[in-house]
């Protein structure tokens, strides 16, 4: 991914993740304000019950007898006189029935005078009280008001709201472990281009003195003296072999960061599969003269594909069945359709590969920790390009463990 697109990705995420935090919050405000409407509505109807109540249970009132004088506050017309206790039990009756659970002070004022004459401050914990002898002024002629103070408001209508705050501290939670995820990303991504940088320049620096070995060895080769030298003629032929080899794992490699930058570019073609595959197993034969290959393919079967990537694939296939083979090596390449499209199967007799670590050998630099991938030289690259080129054909690959001994390549080609 290029760090354009992936700047691009950080910030919408961002941009969504910070849209929905404040929607959250917008919600939670709207949903606090219906919690604080709720609550007066109750206030106010319970109020009016005892009103009504302490007049005599007759509704003689002109106008509303609560008046909301603050957010917490409230004052209630009575025109009749009444005792702190009668009021106090209304209060808890209604309170109760309405289901509001805070704490509260009342207090009773004179209506001639407005001087409070007594209060009280009622916890929802608090114990009834026991008998409780309450000093309180008389008249026939004096009648009183009483106000409802609620100091804890605030706190009740917050607790009231606590899937809302789970749910904002939730998407909290959610936007660090994005943040941190992001942070990760950009570190690997960071890694991943320093190690990129560091094989394309290793690479480079390798294929100068390579290309000087391989010239220095041909012309070596073809010097009398060494030509009537058998044992030195096979020397310089090592050379010159062992050369390529490591030349052609330069080349992968540097295939391979090219395709993590721009992809690989690819030149679909026509090709038969019979004539095209004989060709490259012809070229396996003369090199490996004990290898058997039964090629069991139809005559007419053709694909699209990239002639250069498809010879690579059919190359690293047969030549991980020919090196991993600690007995003469034999492949039998064979192919089938069916309603969803053409299979081309690889077969040999090889060791085989341990159940656990199939899932892994199409990873870059992934070898199979045994005694022979100790023996046989490589990077763990073949298998990973093989999949890369595969991918963006997109072909399947997989790999399984035959029931006698070695393992089945097939490469699928939907229709």
């Amino acid at each position: 991914m290029k760090i354009k697109k992936l700047n691009i990705i950080i910030t919408l995420g961002f941009v969504a993740i910070i849209g929905i935090l404040i929607a959250q919050l917008m919600w939670t405000i709207q949903a606090y304000n219906l919690e604080d409407k709720k609550f007066n509505q109750k206030v106010n109807i319970a109020l009016l019950e005892v009103a009504e109540k302490l007049s005599g249970g007759k509704n003689s009132f002109t106008e509303n007898p609560v008046q909301n004088i603050a957010n917490d506050y409230y004052v209630v017309n009575i025109n009749n006189e009444f005792h702190p206790v009668v009021l106090e039990y209304y209060l808890k009756t209604e309170f109760t029935r309405f289901q509001i659970n805070t704490d509260y002070v009342y207090a009773l004022y004179n209506c001639h005078s407005d001087k409070m004459i007594y209060g009280k401050y009622m916890s929802t914990h608090q114990e009834n009280p026991s008998n409780k002898v309450i000093n309180f002024p008389k008249h026939k002629n004096l009648i009183y008001y009483f106000s409802i103070r609620f100091p804890d408001k605030t706190t009740y209508l917050i607790s009231s709201l606590r899937f809302w705050y789970v749910l904002t501290f939730a998407l909290i939670i959610i936007l660090l472990v994005y943040v941190y995820s992001i942070y990760t990303i950009i570190q690997q991504k960071k890694f991943s281009e320093l190690q990129r940088d560091f094989i394309n320049n290793m690479t480079h620096e390798f294929k100068t003195p390579l290309s000087s070995i391989l010239l220095a060895s041909e012309a070596l080769n073809k010097q009398d003296l060494v030509k009537e030298n058998t044992k030195l003629q096979t020397y310089t032929s090592i050379i010159i072999d062992q050369s390529y080899k490591l030349n052609s794992h330069i080349e992968k490699i540097l295939n391979l960061a090219k395709n993590d930058d721009y992809g690989l570019s690819l030149k679909p073609q026509k090709i038969i599969l019979l004539p095209f595959i004989q060709e490259i197993a012809d070229a396996m034969l003369q090199k490996e003269k004990d290898l058997n290959i039964h090629i069991e393919i139809d005559s007419g079967i053709a694909i699209m594909a990239d002639e250069f990537h498809f010879t690579n694939i059919i190359y690293n296939i047969l030549d991980n069945s020919i090196k991993y083979c600690e007995t003469q090596p034999t492949i039998i390449i064979s192919s089938y359709k069916d309603s969803k499209g053409l299979y081309l199967k690889f077969k040999d007799n090889g060791m085989g590969i341990p159940v656990k670590n199939i899932p892994h050998i199409f990873e870059k630099f992934y070898r199979v920790n045994t005694k022979r991938s100790e023996e046989v030289n490589g990077f763990g690259l073949g298998l990973f390009y093989v999949k890369k080129v595969v991918q963006q054909h997109n072909w399947k690959i997989s790999v399984e463990n035959n029931t006698d001994r070695g393992i089945t390549t097939t490469l699928f080609f939907p229709f």
